[in-house]
Order: C-alpha cells, then sequence, then structure tokens
C-alpha cells in the first residue's frame, strides 16, 4: 500500500505541474492584460503597475518566479483586489465547503435511498416515479431551479431570503439549488448498481439460505453496489467544495466561485492560477480519497493490493 500511495503522489505531482504549466501558457497567450481596461491611467502609471507586478518580464521568466514561490506555498498577489490570493482562498473557501458539504450530504440522504427504493420497485409505480424524478433533475438547468425557487419561497410565499449569506435561512435555496443534479445521478447510480448485484449467482443463493431481505440489502447488496457512486462522488465533492459559479452569483454567495468568475473576466493571472493550483490540488485528492475506498468498499480490489504488496 505505501508503494502505491508513493506512485499516485508522484503521479499527482506530475498532472498538477502540468496543468499549472498548460494553464499559465494558456493564459499568457491570449491578447490583452489585466489593466486593458483601465482607460484613464496614464501611460506612466501604467508602466509602473506593470513593472510592479513582473509582468514587463518575460514569460518564461515569470513563469521561473511563479513556480519558486509556489514551491513555498506562496500564491502570489491578486492583480485587482489588491490582496494575497492565499488570504482570498482561506476567506472564501469555508462558505463554498459549506455550502458544498450541505448540498452533497443532502444528495446522498435523497438519492441513495430513492435508488434503493427504485431498483427493488423495479418497473413498478416507485420505479416510474424515481426514474421521471431523477430524469427531471439531469435535464433542469441548476439556475433555473434556482430561479423558480426563489420566486416560490421568496418572492410568492416570503419565507427565505433570496439572497446573501450569514443564517441558517440563507443555507435553504442555494442548497436545494445544488442538490437536484447530483442527487438525481446518486439516484440513477444506485438504482443501476443494486439491480445489477441483485441478479448475481450468490444473492440467490443467500435468499436459499433463508436470509431476511434486510441483511441480504445490507450485507450483501449495498456494499457491491456502491462502485459506481464512489467513483462519482470524489469529482462531485470536489467541484461543489469550490463553489458553484452559476449559484453563488445568484444568490450573492461570498465564495470562490465568484472570485473564479471576476478573475477570469478581469484577467486577474495571479488569482487565475491561485484558484486553478487550489482547485486541481483539490481534484486530485479527492481521487485518491476515491481510490482508497475502493479498497474498502470492494474486497477485491483490496485482495488484489495485498497479493501485488507480498509479490515485491
Amino acid at each position: 500500500m505505501a508503494g502505491y500511495l508513493f506512485k499516485r503522489a508522484a503521479a499527482s505531482l506530475i498532472v498538477i505541474f502540468a496543468v499549472i504549466t498548460l494553464t499559465f501558457v494558456i493564459m499568457h497567450a491570449i491578447p490583452g492584460s489585466p489593466f486593458a481596461g483601465e482607460k484613464n491611467l496614464p501611460p506612466a502609471v501604467r508602466k509602473n503597475i506593470t513593472r510592479k507586478y513582473a509582468l514587463d518580464q518575460p514569460v518564461w521568466r515569470q513563469y521561473k518566479t511563479y513556480i519558486s514561490n509556489l514551491a513555498v506555498g506562496d500564491l502570489g498577489s491578486s492583480l485587482r483586489y489588491g490582496r494575497r490570493v492565499n488570504s482570498i482562498i482561506g476567506e472564501s473557501f469555508p462558505v463554498s465547503a459549506a455550502l458544498g458539504l450541505a448540498a452533497v450530504s443532502l444528495s446522498l440522504l435523497i438519492g441513495i435511498p430513492a435508488g434503493i427504493i427504485a431498483a427493488l420497485r423495479a418497473n413498478k409505480r416507485a420505479d416510474r416515479a424515481v426514474t421521471l424524478l431523477a430524469t427531471a433533475g439531469l435535464s433542469i438547468p441548476n439556475f433555473v431551479t434556482a430561479s423558480l425557487l426563489i420566486y416560490i419561497f421568496s418572492v410568492k410565499l416570503k419565507l427565505l431570503p433570496a439572497s446573501f449569506w450569514g443564517t441558517p435561512r440563507h443555507f435553504i435555496l442555494p442548497v436545494l439549488s445544488l442538490t437536484l443534479l447530483p442527487a438525481s445521478v446518486i439516484m440513477r447510480l444506485t438504482r443501476s448498481g443494486v439491480l445489477e448485484v441483485l441478479q448475481q449467482e450468490y444473492i440467490v443463493a443467500a435468499r436459499a439460505r433463508g436470509l431476511s431481505n434486510c441483511r441480504i440489502l445490507t450485507k450483501h447488496v449495498l456494499r457491491n453496489a456502491i462502485s459506481p457512486l464512489v467513483s462519482y462522488l470524489g469529482p462531485l465533492i470536489a467541484e461543489i467544495l469550490m463553489g458553484s459559479f452559476v449559484i453563488e452569483h445568484i444568490f450573492a454567495i461570498p465564495g470562490l466561485g465568484r472570485y473564479f468568475v471576476n478573475s477570469v473576466f478581469n484577467r486577474d493571472y495571479t488569482l487565475i492560477m491561485g484558484l486553478v493550483v487550489f482547485y486541481t490540488t483539490l481534484l486530485v485528492i479527492m481521487n485518491l480519497v476515491v481510490d482508497l475506498a475502493y479498497s474498502l468498499t470492494d474486497p477485491r480490489i483490496r485482495l488484489r493490493s495485498w497479493r501485488y504488496e507480498a509479490a515485491k
């Protein structure tokens, strides 16, 4: 297992380095500059600002400086906000993380039971209802869901705030808006996984031994049926923890999504790079966690890993 972790860590560093390099090259290849929109700046002031942020240096030297600073954890200063990128991420990520964790938790609480019910009632009324709900969730964009929820609960019923952040009531509409799509995917993955496992011979043998349906479901079915779900959860958690750009914009939530969008429009090089590095690292870590989780959910993967280590 230690050898596997070392290889995955090395591969992850290569992936992160490649993403950083590619983003840096593309970002500087696009015409324009972060201060191109400041039409009222005198040429001397524009030149001083460019020199301050080392934008007058060759691209290769800027890249070398960035990598050197990144090696010690320094993501630089935002060109537009005048703040350290580390500080921006440290301040905004907890907001996006709280929103994302709530959405992921609610998606699991809705999606897994609904998928199990649909599988156990295959081709019956409950299955058709869950399938219809999942199809609707996959088809409706989250900004449409958000607008509809705001109209119903904020404009018409006046029960919940339509924007901003700070109290538990502000959580409800953004979390519901983020939950519909992943919950629908989880429903479908759980349903297909459970249906596939229920058709296996060892399930038939378990029933022949007189095991109850509850015991078969909890001991034999779920553990073998959730592998596709585990694969989906890694990228999903990384994406939602970074914040949904559209949802955070609609509800005026001060998370990372707002900074990501603004950094692209403002050509804020250091903020773009900092957020890309942070998101890539988070995604790589979540994928590694997913791979390790396979050994807990699928005994066959754990057995192959043990044999590999023993052979070495």
